[in-house]
């Protein structure tokens, strides 16, 4: 299995970056497992939605290149995982502008005037670890874990098809907390070859 791991967070040293390096380890348990990394921030990834993009997906003129690499990274790919920091409740800029800019009409979805829309990538498996600053009684309290689970789990894995394997929240609060994470995310890792399979129906 081929897993590209997206990031989204600007600093390498941060506890995002840990979560990632460890749902790595869980992964390579497996040694026919493959990874690609996509850390946004440290590539220059540009987020900004376009008049080229715009255009692109008004008049169906070319997309740009950086946006057809990203389309090519995750052909390569049996499994998504996007890993990243909640910023105001959802995802960061970054990783909305990838998904803006990314997952283009015609290669993710097709939305036809006057016909149901035709959701393209059904055999891409996904899975979400955000990583959150806040107490689960908080996210829970707010309807925050829902909304982001709804926002983009529902609001856009759904509308493509992806199928969706997992969506984890770490809340590293503290020493403890942050540990626990850690072991959640290397358990997260080594149990995505199964989820996979079994969201395929193997």
């Amino acid at each position: 299995m081929h897993s590209l791991i997206v990031i989204a967070h600007p600093e390498a040293s941060s506890y995002t970056h840990a979560v990632a390096e460890q749902v790595i380890a869980g992964l390579q348990e497996d040694p026919q497992n493959t990874v690609e990394i996509a850390d946004l921030t440290a590539e220059g990834f540009d987020p900004r939605y376009t008049g080229a993009d715009y255009r692109a997906f008004r008049d169906g003129t070319v997309l740009p290149a950086d946006t057809v690499a990203e389309q090519a990274r995750i052909d390569r790919a049996d499994l998504l995982i996007l890993i990243f920091p909640v910023y105001w409740w959802s995802m960061p800029a970054i990783l909305k502008g990838w998904i803006d800019r990314v997952f283009t009409n015609g290669w993710a979805y097709i939305d036809a005037e006057g016909e149901q829309t035709t959701r393209l990538l059904g055999r891409l498996a996904v899975q979400l670890v955000a990583v959150g600053g806040a107490t689960q009684r908080t996210y829970d309290k707010r309807g925050y874990a829902q909304a982001l689970r709804t926002q983009i789990d529902e609001g856009i894995f759904g509308y493509v098809g992806a199928r969706r394997v997992g969506s984890d929240l770490l809340l590293p609060l503290d020493a403890a907390s942050s540990q626990a994470g850690l072991q959640q995310a290397r358990a997260i890792g080594a149990n995505l070859t199964s989820a996979v399979r079994e969201a395929a129906g193997e």
